[in-house]
């Protein structure tokens, strides 16, 4: 899996001029991790702590032969071994998946726990969280997360640039902070990464795995929406931005004319009654304007799922304003008045009409019902 998402991300990345396509493959991974790992089998007793016992110094990396210690004290710095070393990376951030070093072993749950109880082991893993970051021209600056452009930001950054390979490292470690109790290191990362990429333009070509990859590994949904509502911004051009929800601008253009088609729909049903109530003769022409309201109440309501993946979600939307309150209260008291002055009409007519003509109020009656007919016209098409 780790051999295709490099395929994938180095790909993606070079094609930044086209407009960018979803991954299924990335998809796929990054929601197992963030519900982690479903169908997961943990067997303990083939769980050897190879992972805590190389951060606790007890056993070296392999294939190569070297400790913890030596590669905080001796490899930072060293930025050509740690670009063309590929077997270190997946000791120092270890995950519950195969990599592509086959020498390392994968995390279980309950070396997880024990990896976070161990003060030795955490304090040399944030060391080499430091030691990456130095790496790609990042610097950790608090023990919240945060980070900030290192001393030699300007060279790393041209490296990090022109090396897509890097992508796939920083997805791991993305990961593996989450794994070892550093969930919250992830966003102030991802944030950086994106400002780079997007604002200050320093970083272009990471942009489509930080969108397709970084921000999925943070499993807190309303952290990721930020993030995604930030690249959103300001990403170029907009159009091609396929990533999270639509913008604020479509969802309000779509809502937009809905509020005249409520009190139309009653002007039309209040028309319809006063010429039913002066001429029995001019029953079917009524019918015949009653009958656009389904139409014109079609408009009205909102689409399905309109919601549910617009930016309504999020607190204090426009959707659930009171604008919308006020409508709807419009439309109930358009569609309330028609049912009123159907009988009205009725009692009158039938008071004043001869007995030579009952069979003609009797079909007057079944035209005057139509109203309630058509109410439930609406509600079919409006399911």
């Amino acid at each position: 899996m780790e051999a295709l998402l490099t395929a994938c991300q180095g790909s993606e990345s070079t094609e930044a001029t086209a407009k960018p396509k979803r991954s299924f493959y990335a998809a796929r991974d990054l929601y197992k991790y963030r519900h982690q790992y479903p169908n997961f089998k943990d067997i303990r007793y083939q769980n050897d702590l190879s992972n805590l016992r190389f951060y606790k110094n007890k056993i070296p990396f392999k294939p190569d032969g070297v400790y913890i210690e030596e590669v905080l004290n001796k490899w930072k710095g060293d930025y050509e071994k740690l670009e063309h070393n590929h077997t270190y990376i997946q000791w120092l951030f270890p995950l519950r998946e195969q990599g592509l070093n086959f020498y390392a072993k994968e995390l279980t749950t309950y070396e997880i726990e024990e990896f976070k109880k161990t003060k030795e082991a955490i304090r040399r893993f944030l060391l080499a969280y430091k030691m990456m970051l130095e790496f790609f021209g990042i610097k950790l600056i608090d023990k919240t997360g945060n980070v900030a452009r290192a001393v030699n930001w300007q060279e790393r950054f041209q490296h990090l640039n022109e090396s897509q390979h890097n992508y796939l490292r920083i997805t791991r470690i993305l990961k593996s902070l989450g794994e070892l109790g550093y969930e919250s290191f992830k966003s102030p990362l991802v944030k950086f990464i994106l400002h780079e990429a997007l604002v200050e333009n320093t970083i272009p070509n990471i942009k489509q795995s930080a969108l397709e990859y970084f921000v999925y590994t943070i499993r807190d949904r309303r952290e990721r929406r930020k993030l995604l509502r930030f690249a959103q911004k300001h990403y170029t051009p907009s159009e091609n931005f396929i990533w999270g929800p639509p913008r604020k601008e479509q969802s309000e253009g779509i809502k937009a004319p809905k509020t005249p088609a409520p009190p139309s729909s009653g002007h039309h049903s209040q028309m319809s009654m006063h010429k039913k109530s002066k001429d029995s003769k001019t029953s079917s022409s009524a019918v015949h304007v009653n009958s656009k309201t389904p139409e014109d109440k079609k408009v009205a309501p909102r689409e399905p799922g309109e919601e549910a993946d617009g930016p309504s979600e999020e607190p204090g939307s426009e959707a659930s304003g009171p604008g919308n309150t006020e409508v709807d209260r419009d439309a109930d008291r358009s569609t309330s008045q028609p049912e009123k002055t159907v009988v009205h009409p009725l009692e009158k007519r039938e008071s004043a009409s001869s007995s030579e003509k009952d069979e003609e109020s009797e079909n007057h009656n079944k035209d005057c019902e139509s109203p309630g007919d058509t109410g439930s016209q609406d509600d079919t098409l409006l399911q």
